[in-house]
Formats: C-alpha cells, structure tokens, sequence
C-alpha cells in the first residue's frame, strides 16, 4: 500500500510539471503576425472654404509676399488753350494774326446772374448742344444767395466774370467802395469754385479810367460789349425781337451782350443756329490775351 501511494503521487507530480513547461520561461508565446508596413496616403486639403477653423490644415508651400500694384499713371493734363485773339478799343475780339481765319467769331456774355435754376440750366443745356462757350458776369449779392448755381457754371465749363457786388453804378462811387464792389467779388468766386474771375464788366458799361485800372490791377480784363442784345428793354422781352436785333448788330468779332432771362433762354437755341447757318464761331473766352487786348 505504502508502495501504491508513492506512485500515486509521483504521477499527480510529472502531470503538474508537464502543464507548467507549455509556459515557462524560455517558450514562444502566442502572437498574432507582424503588422504590415504601408504607406499612409497624404491627406487631401479641403476645398478653400471649407476647412475646419480648429483644425490645421496641411503643410503649404511658402508663397512670395503679394507685389504692390503700381500706382495708375496720372491722367495728362489738357495743353493750355493757346491765346489767339485779343479785344481792340471797341470792345471787339479779333485774332492776332490778322491774316488767320476765323475771323467770324462771336463771344457769347450773359449779365446779371445768378438767378433762377430752371433757365440757367437750359442756357447752359443750349451752349453745350451748340459746343459754345460764354462768360456769365455775376453779381455778388445774387451768388452769394445761390452759390450751388455759381458751382454749376464752372463745373459746365462755362466761364465766371465779375459783374460787381452790387448792380450800381461804380463811376459814381468812392474809390473805396468802387474797389469793394470788385474785391468782395474776387473773394467770393474764388471761395466757391477755387478761382477767381479774369474778365470784369462794370454794371450800366459805366466805368471809367478808375474802374478799369481797379480791374486790371485785380487780375481782368475789362470789357462792356459792341452788341447789344437789348433784352433788358421794354419792348424786346420776347424772343424773336432779341434775335433780330442781335443779327441786326452783327459783325465779325461781334462781343454780345444777353441777360439770363425767360425769354433770351427762348431765344437762345435759334440765335446759335443762326449764328452757324452764317458760318459763325463761338469764340472760347480762353483764348483772348489780356496782356495784347486795348481797352
């Protein structure tokens, strides 16, 4: 019995070190297969736009800073308008070169201004249908109350003359307030479209030697007119009367005097027309010489 026991148990100790040896020390373990290399693919950047705010995106090349875009070349300034004619003693333009054409020019001269809009603006609307320039001699108390209307001749292209302050008459006045009457003109013109006037009209035509050295002396031309429109009279406060006696008037070099009123912007149209049909120019007041005029 003693001898069954012993190997009773000498079994139960060979089965316990048999199980243990399948994972002692020295043995391989269960593993699964080595994992395969691979390339992992770039990754797609999304469209522009879409990208996640949170997220960084991938890797960008670097991009060369952006140029600055040259500055747009500056805009040619138009020539200067060359100064072919010149006013003679009787208030007519002429060309300097005697021998030039044309010789049949007019210079277009409104009075008394700025007034109302609506004629204004269709005297103007006319001149530029006619490609024809003017001078508008303003008085100072009525552009004083209607400066837009004082913008609006100059950013027409059309030409500002000073007609004094005050519709009086200057060769009756004190040197002091003759010179006023103009200087507070020069001041006002030039504050509301950045220049002052070149060519001055005594209200009446009444001047005088004074008058015309004040002018002078502020940087005009002086001037009355050798055609009158006679659109201030009574009696010719209808278009065709004004018309007649503007061509009655008529002469090469012809420097004619108009007012802005109703019935002279009704005129207007068919005077200019009138004026083409007998092959006259509308002298741009630009090209008169102060420096060669006689006055």
């Amino acid at each position: 019995m003693r001898n069954i026991g012993r190997i009773a148990a000498g079994l139960l100790l060979v089965a316990a070190l048999a199980g243990c040896g399948s994972v002692g020390e020295g043995a391989a373990p269960d593993a699964s297969p080595p994992p395969v290399e691979t390339t992992a693919p770039a990754p797609v950047a999304p469209p522009e736009g879409d990208a996640d705010p949170g997220e960084a995106g991938p890797a960008q090349p670097p991009q060369s800073a952006p140029q600055p875009k040259p500055d747009p070349a500056p805009e040619a300034e138009a020539p200067p308008v060359e100064k072919d004619y010149y006013m003679d003693g009787s208030y007519i333009l002429r060309p300097k070169d005697e021998s030039a054409d044309p010789k049949k020019v007019v210079l277009l001269t409104f009075d008394d201004g700025p007034k109302d809009e609506a004629t204004l603006t269709s005297m103007l609307d006319t001149l530029e249908r006619h490609q024809a320039k003017a001078i508008f001699f303003l008085n100072g108390y009525r552009a004083e109350k209607k400066p837009e209307l004082v913008k609006l001749i100059h950013e027409r292209g059309q030409t500002i003359g000073n007609h004094g302050w005050d519709h009086i008459d200057l060769k009756k006045e004190t040197q002091e307030r003759m010179e006023k009457q103009i200087d507070d003109v020069q001041a006002l013109v030039r504050d509301i479209v950045g220049e002052a006037p070149a060519f001055f009209r005594p209200p009446f035509g009444s001047g005088g030697d004074a008058v015309k050295k004040k002018a002078k002396d502020a940087g005009m031309l002086y001037m009355t007119w050798s055609n009158g429109s006679r659109d201030w009279e009574k009696g010719y406060d209808e278009p065709r009367k004004v018309i007649d006696s503007v061509l009655e008037q008529l002469h090469p070099g012809s420097n004619i005097l108009m007012h802005e009123l109703a019935w002279t912007e009704e005129a207007l149209d068919e005077l200019l027309t009138e004026l083409e049909r007998r092959e006259y120019g509308f002298l741009d007041p630009d090209r008169i010489d102060p420096d060669y005029s006689k006055n």
